[in-house]
């Protein structure tokens, strides 16, 4: 029974850092395709970073070159850090494993994971 569980969410202004965790427990750390996806209100879910296992890092263009995904898998631990936030960042913020492609699902909407945690809000003012 996989099992994934996001920390780290607050409320920050505008500028600021913020760095999620999710630890996952029942999950293999190997060969994976495992990120982080957003969603705000009356919005619909958007990809925002995914790794594999190979090291290889997506990012949706909203947040590139402010955002770094990275996975510790002694840890079983995937982190978001999140710099130079803006209001628009504002939005729970889900990760998630067992996508297909990171490419796909830091490009698509309602980008689809096998399994997801219940979310951690993220509030940028």
């Amino acid at each position: 029974h996989v099992q994934l569980v996001e920390s780290g969410g607050g409320s920050v202004q505008a500028g600021g850092s913020l760095n999620l965790s999710c630890a996952a427990s029942g999950f293999t750390y190997s060969d994976y395709c495992v990120g982080w996806f957003r969603q705000a209100p009356g919005k619909e879910r958007e990809g925002v970073a995914a790794i594999d296992s190979d090291g290889t890092t997506a990012y949706a263009d909203s947040v590139k070159g402010r955002f770094t995904v990275s996975a510790d898998n002694a840890k079983k631990t995937l982190y978001l850090q999140m710099n130079n936030l803006k209001t628009e960042d504002t939005a729970v913020y889900f990760c998630g494993t067992d996508c297909a492609d990171i490419v796909i699902v830091t490009t698509a909407i309602n980008p689809l994971y096998t399994y997801e945690g219940q979310g951690t809000q993220v509030t940028v003012s």
